[in-house]
């Protein structure tokens, strides 16, 4: 059995800092987005990965899949959005055992409504605060890290 490899004081400052950094984050674009569009961020993420596909639909496993979010915890998400009339949801055709989901136009337009001051938001609290240097070392520790996680490129990822 190998021997444990302790994080040194400054790998643990630096871990810590950066956990702290991903919850606030994610924090503060719930909060802008609930206050502005009353969407959370979950939502809004949801509506968006959606708009971002042919014909604005996806099979509620490949949805979950590209969220990494549960089959019951996208069940029920997507269950909100349809209350809301933001999405719809429909068997697929010859196939009654898959769900697919589909953005409607009331969910467009709730998403178009949210789009620029999330993306401020963002800009603000991260990209703002970084050089032009900072943000591509940014990108590639990002990159290395998703290297890390998924050597195999299984997982979904954005495309640029």
């Amino acid at each position: 059995m190998s021997e444990t490899r302790w994080l040194d004081g400054n790998e643990q400052w630096t871990w810590r800092n950066f956990l702290t950094a991903v919850h606030l984050l994610e924090a503060r674009l719930d909060r802008q987005l609930r206050h502005d569009s009353g969407l959370s961020h979950s939502a809004y993420t949801t509506l968006a990965a959606l708009s971002e596909t042919p014909g604005q639909t996806m099979t509620m496993s490949a949805l979950a899949a590209y969220l990494r979010a549960s089959q019951s915890r996208m069940s029920h998400a997507v269950s909100s959005l349809e209350r809301e009339g933001l999405v719809r949801r429909s068997k697929r055709p010859g196939d009654r055992r898959t769900t697919v989901v589909e953005l409607t136009g009331d969910g467009r337009a709730a998403l178009e409504e949210a789009a620029p001051g999330h993306v401020e938001e963002v800009r603000r609290v991260l990209f703002d605060s970084l050089t032009p240097d900072q943000v591509r070392q940014l990108d590639g520790i990002s990159t290395a890290v998703l290297g890390a996680l998924d050597p195999e490129g299984v997982e979904p990822r954005y495309t640029r």
